[in-house]
């Protein structure tokens, strides 16, 4: 399987002690499943789209799939999936009017799927973490990463601050109401990566 998709991927590396991870272009239609199946549990319901269908689901990836701005990608550990990770322009999206932008920002959601069978892996979300620094910083040479979790979401803001991000303000991000997308408002806790702090030199 792996193999499969291997021309696929626009980031790989091996982390040791799990595998090989790889990041490849989300497929709106072929990955639907699995993403409903993540986005659908209660534990990601501040990715907010508890209570969709796995239809409504491939319609939001596929929009998504047609801006310049932003884009979503799969992550697979030896060729099975295992988390996912959108990028955006904060100058293209709502977070990009509550804190001044700055050149080479780049904003990233990233939603870990379920433990598998087996149970929680002890360094698994900080090992994945910096396959996506690496990704983000280095491979689109961005100086900057920008994470606006629910300031609900203690867990995800606590995860971020553990990979090295520094805690920005609280701000309130406004309501979106478009025909093809609809973003409540929201509380957020904005934390920033610099390039530097990770990858210094």
């Amino acid at each position: 399987m792996a193999d499969r998709h291997a021309p696929a991927y626009v980031h790989e590396r091996t982390v040791e002690g799990f595998g090989a991870v790889g990041l490849r272009p989300l497929d709106p239609e072929g990955d639907a499943a699995t993403v409903h199946a993540w986005v659908s549990q209660e534990r990601a319901a501040f990715w907010g789209m508890n209570g969709l269908t796995r239809d409504q689901v491939a319609e939001i990836y596929a929009h998504l799939a047609t801006l310049d701005t932003h884009h979503a990608l799969l992550a697979e550990l030896d060729g099975v999936p295992v988390a996912l990770l959108q990028t955006y322009e904060p100058t293209a999206d709502r977070v990009g009017e509550v804190y001044p932008v700055e050149a080479g920002d780049i904003g990233v959601h990233v939603l870990i799927a379920p433990a598998g069978e087996h149970g929680a892996r002890t360094g698994w979300s900080a090992a994945l973490m910096g396959v996506f620094a690496s990704y983000v910083l280095l491979g689109l040479d961005r100086r900057r990463v920008v994470v606006d979790p629910d300031v609900r979401n203690t867990k995800a803001i606590a995860r971020f601050l553990r990979q090295g991000f520094d805690a920005g303000p609280v701000v309130t991000l406004p309501e979106v109401d478009l025909p093809d997308v609809y973003l409540p408002e929201k509380t957020a806790q904005l934390a920033f990566l610099r390039r530097d702090t990770v990858f210094p030199g």
